[in-house]
């Protein structure tokens, strides 16, 4: 009897329509808690509340049919809508990859990672977040022992489970468990006289588990905006976040529509702008691993938010790689936001990133989160020139310092116009190799492509794709907008 009355009950969200009338500004509406009338109410009826979100002035409770409608009837309920029971970890790895050798040292080279060691900006004073599967044997990480030894993580919790603290990175339960650790030495993990991985070894971390680990049984929605908020309160203004919202579900009716990945219909995407928005933090999510899929393609919820920064991963010529998410075309705004290289998938993407954002931070204590996001987009080597591929590209770390010091970030950008069917790239501007994007409008994406030059090679000539209103060329540091009239 027990177990046919659990099967017919469904997570909700449950939104108000008010909040006891004591703010006097936006931001202060999110400090306000929910009207605890409201939340006295609802228990009550029965339901026991799961999550609380003051942001989204919600809570999220399991209900059977007829608690549904009774609590839905009620007057100061907004609105109900059922919780899709599952969340996706992006590049989720097949076994440990914490013990598997990780190409990552490309990454660093690709962002110019040299030129923060030289000014010796290692993340000291900055506070990360990561919100992630498990973190499984983290403090035993060779990688990641010292973060542990000084005291550098700082505070952890388990929205999933609800264990003794003490079993948060030694009880494994799934084979995903290592995923969170594999992120968190992506952006700190260094050894001393050994490769380093990450580039923020000096930062502080809040640890945040929010998915149960397995991918026919991913984590829930609301332990995430539970965690994001709670990050919130702690003070945290830098997160990153390896899970997403998409398909692939058990239940293929739970699946999400490629409209719903609009920035505003997820609860996820609605907490994370209010978040990067509002709450003044800096967002960092991998855009996804669809790429390659027919049936979807595009980012996930929340790397749709419009104010978060999305990650995409680039191969190591600079195309995207073919797994990595693209940014709907349906999207007002630019995604991916950002890309880099990563042989593992977005989740390996985004805390090289997150570890850029750090030493920015570090650089430039003052700077708001929104400071600091316009600098890591204006440094990315195809700015302003983006697409829905990769977004800006890879962000080079002296432009992002540069544009920091208020000077401009991009090296060398134009835009040319042609009534031809061809367009010269003359021998000063070859390097040995070219990429292009072949583009629909100014950000959709036909065709990418890379060419090899040769040392005697004195021009090239790139031709109009079908139905390409613009390529983007890039040669090195140059790159060129070529607008087909």
């Amino acid at each position: 009897m027990g177990s046919n009355f659990l099967w017919a009950q469904q997570k909700y969200w449950v939104t108000f329509e008010d909040k006891p009338s004591i703010q006097t500004s936006p931001a202060s509406w999110c400090d306000t808690p929910i009207n605890p009338s409201y939340l006295q109410q609802i228990e009550s009826l029965g339901p026991e509340i799961i999550c609380q979100s003051k942001w989204l002035n919600a809570v999220s409770v399991l209900l059977d049919s007829a608690q549904h409608e009774t609590i839905k009837a009620l007057s100061f309920v907004k609105a109900t809508e059922v919780i899709d029971p599952h969340l996706q970890i992006l590049s989720l790895p097949e076994s440990d990859l914490s013990a598997q050798p990780l190409h990552y040292g490309y990454a660093l080279e690709q962002i110019n990672a040299s030129v923060l060691a030289e000014k010796k900006l290692n993340g000291k004073g900055v506070t990360i977040g990561v919100i992630d599967a498990g973190f499984w044997k983290a403090p035993r990480n060779r990688y990641l022992k010292e973060l542990f030894q000084k005291g550098q993580v700082t505070g952890y919790k388990d929205f999933v489970f609800d264990d003794d603290p003490e079993t948060f990175f030694d009880y494994r339960r799934t084979s995903s468990d290592a995923h969170g650790t594999t992120v968190l030495r992506m952006i700190a993990g260094k050894k001393a006289g050994d490769r380093q991985y990450g580039m923020a070894d000096q930062a502080t971390f809040f640890l945040a588990r929010t998915d149960h680990g397995d991918k026919e049984f991913r984590g829930e929605e609301d332990y995430w905006i539970a965690a994001i908020e709670w990050l919130d309160s702690l003070g945290v203004k830098l997160v990153n976040t390896s899970l997403g919202y998409s398909i692939g579900y058990d239940n293929p009716k739970e699946n999400y529509k490629i409209s719903d990945m609009d920035g505003k219909t997820t609860m996820i995407s609605k907490a994370a702008n209010i978040a990067a928005k509002e709450r003044g933090m800096l967002i960092i999510v991998s855009a996804g691993n669809e790429g390659d899929k027919e049936s979807w393609k595009i980012l996930s919820a929340p790397a749709d938010a419009e104010h978060v920064l999305s990650i995409g991963a680039t191969q190591r010529n600079g195309l995207k790689a073919d797994y990595s998410s693209i940014g709907p075309q349906h999207l007002p705004y630019l995604k991916p936001n950002l890309s880099c290289y990563s042989l593992y998938g977005t989740s390996f993407s985004a805390p090289v990133i997150t570890g850029l954002a750090a030493c920015l931070w570090q650089y430039k204590p003052e700077a708001t989160a929104s400071e600091i996001k316009k600098a890591l987009e204006q440094s990315g080597q195809l700015y302003p020139f983006g697409n829905n591929f990769i977004g800006y590209g890879v962000p080079i770390a002296q432009n992002a310092l540069n544009i920091l010091d208020g000077h401009s970030g991009t090296d060398q950008a134009m835009v040319v116009s042609t009534t031809k069917k061809s367009f010269i790239v003359e021998e000063h501007l070859l390097k040995e190799t070219i990429i292009l994007f072949h583009k629909k409008d100014a950000t959709n994406v036909l065709k990418q492509e890379a060419i090899s030059t040769t040392p005697l090679r004195k021009r090239l000539k790139v031709r109009k794709y079908k139905n390409a209103q613009r390529t983007t060329i890039v040669s090195g540091k140059s790159i060129i907008e070529v607008i087909w009239e």
